[in-house]
């Protein structure tokens, strides 16, 4: 298996990350499964804040294996801060990870249920000077994950990302993507888990507070078909749709998720 060549298919997927990615069988790696009864309850876990500048989204593209939003990260301009997390993260980017069906494609999977996509929004610290510099951090990135199950009432909100889907069609292809404000995607509760885990994708860095969302958002169908209507390819190889870009939770090794709600 190539470096440059991961993927989710039989011959690069998760299972054999780590031929490469020897971190990929590291003790803190994420997705995990979230069993109630094995969650601490943490009272003293503060609420966590978002505070987004929409003129800070610049673009959106499709690099093959998800669909990103991509954001001006060189100052404090949007922030996510409390909650586990000690100083102000920059939010560089959001992603996706979807299935090939309506009945998984999250990462996390919380009492066995798994939901129909899960949003990913990185932020990162700029205590270690740069994203790179955070990488080699334990403290270094901040991942607020959201779940999205698919119901009758979609969310206005991903309408956004998804009306995009044209413009970036085919692997490699990037267009503007201007004036978003992301925190329109949270749901309503505030409620989270919080464990230590890393990238789902390689190298798989263990660099990164989760904050789970405990309440999905809501798509319908006709959205997450949307989502499935991406290539994997290039525009000049054949249509083959981009799905199933999910990494399967991966052992506790004797982590502690704390809980922000009894």
């Amino acid at each position: 298996m190539a470096q440059s060549v991961w993927g989710y298919d039989c011959d690069n997927g998760p299972e054999r990350w780590h031929e490469n990615y020897p971190l990929a069988k590291g003790d803190k790696q994420s997705p995990i499964e979230i069993n109630s009864k094995d969650v601490r309850h943490d009272s003293s876990l503060a609420s966590w804040h978002a505070s987004y500048d929409p003129g800070a989204a610049k673009t959106i593209l499709n690099n093959g294996r998800t669909c990103r939003v991509v954001f001006d990260d060189t100052f404090d301009r949007s922030v996510l801060r409390g909650g586990p997390l000690s100083g102000a993260f920059r939010l560089r980017q959001l992603h996706l990870h979807w299935g090939s069906c309506d009945g998984h494609g999250s990462e996390h999977v919380v009492d066995g249920v798994k939901y129909a996509a899960e949003l990913h929004m990185v932020h990162w610290n700029p205590k270690h000077g740069n994203f790179a510099g955070a990488l080699k951090q334990p403290d270094g990135v901040a991942v607020v994950g959201i779940f999205l199950k698919v119901g009758k009432t979609p969310k206005p909100e991903m309408k956004r990302i998804l009306e995009e889907i044209d413009n970036i069609k085919t692997k490699g292809k990037e267009a503007p993507f201007l004036h978003f404000d992301p925190s329109i995607l949270f749901p309503k509760s505030r409620d989270y888990w919080t464990y230590h885990g890393s990238f789902t994708t390689p190298p798989c860095e263990e660099c990164i507070t989760w904050i789970l969302l405990r309440e999905p958002i809501e798509v319908s169908s006709d959205q997450m078909a949307k989502l499935r209507s991406l290539s994997k390819n290039d525009e000049n190889e054949p249509m083959s749709p981009l799905v199933d870009n999910w990494r399967p939770p991966q052992p506790l090794k004797g982590r502690i998720v704390r809980a922000s709600f009894k």
